[in-house]
């Protein structure tokens, strides 16, 4: 039993590595069919990234190890995965080649 999620339509501007929004602002609005996480181990950035990436299995193990480290109570308010930047755009920019 799984959980559909739409596809995003328009994944050549979410994904470009400059629209992702890397920014302290945390007020910002997310873009319908997308969500906000917050990547890094101490110091962290906000990037907003489309749903669909909730259906790969790398990012699911990105989601794993963050219900291990913080459990359902996020530091940030938000989603937090504590995984290296460099690690996150590695695995992001893999996922827009798919």
């Amino acid at each position: 039993m799984g959980i559909r999620l739409p596809r995003v339509t328009n994944l050549k501007k979410i994904l470009n590595p400059s629209s992702f929004l890397i920014s302290p602002d945390y007020t910002s609005t997310v873009p319908k069919g997308c969500l906000a996480v917050y990547i890094g181990e101490k110091q962290r950035r906000r990037f907003v990234v489309p749903i669909s990436y909730l259906n790969d299995p790398a990012f699911q193990d990105l989601l794993n190890q963050a219900e291990e480290e913080f459990g359902f109570s996020q530091p940030e308010g938000g989603l937090t995965i504590p995984c290296s930047v460099e690690t996150f755009i590695h695995l992001t920019s893999r996922l827009d080649r798919l």
